[in-house]
């Protein structure tokens, strides 16, 4: 016999794919799956339970007066303030959306296709900074505008990004200049001085 008779007589067809064995572990990874998406579920119900305390969100009043800023974005959530990774997801406040957002001298009115709309009075904006993440969103050094203010006994940072990311910085300003107690002061007593 010539060498290659041989190879030929060696060689040997590939296996038959096990079809009854992938079947089962193609099962068994969609079990897997189904059970951790079960699991991520029952943890959003239960974190909303425990937050079931906070009082309901404020809706806009009919008269807000005229906006001063107005944003355009994506909406990332709201944390408990001061730690960015404790998601609050009662009323609606974990969806992730489009928002409009629209400054007056009433509040800041968060309008939010999909999900629940609010509003935040001005008596409960505490604040507005520049940073680089809220639960679940990370971005660069000063991609989001967080909003803090006051819900019933609680402060929440909420997470913003503007379509026009260079615009945030106004937002900041803006924010920071209706919740500064000595700006407050100086308008009041620039009013009460006109009056007289």
């Amino acid at each position: 016999m010539t060498p290659l008779l041989y190879l030929a007589a060696d060689q040997k067809s590939a296996d038959v794919t096990d079809w009854p064995d992938r079947i089962g572990w193609i099962v068994g990874l969609l079990l897997f799956i189904t059970l951790v998406y079960w699991l991520m579920r029952q943890g959003w119900k239960w974190r909303g339970t425990l937050q079931g305390g906070l009082p309901e969100l404020p809706s806009a009043p009919s008269e807000r007066g005229a906006a001063k800023l107005e944003l355009s974005g994506r909406y990332h959530g709201s944390t408990t303030a001061g730690q960015w990774l404790d998601r609050i997801v009662a009323h609606g406040l974990g969806t992730r959306s489009r928002v409009e957002l629209t400054l007056t001298d009433a509040g800041l009115d968060v309008v939010r296709p999909g999900a629940a709309d609010f509003f935040v009075p001005a008596q409960a904006l505490r604040g507005a900074r520049l940073d680089k993440g809220i639960a679940g969103k990370v971005l660069t050094e000063g991609g989001l505008l967080i909003v803090t203010w006051a819900l019933g006994d609680k402060l929440i940072d909420s997470g913003f990004r503007s379509d026009r990311a260079a615009e945030q910085a106004d937002w900041v300003t803006a924010l920071n200049d209706m919740t500064d107690p000595k700006t407050t002061t100086t308008q009041t007593d620039t009013t009460e001085g006109a009056a007289r």
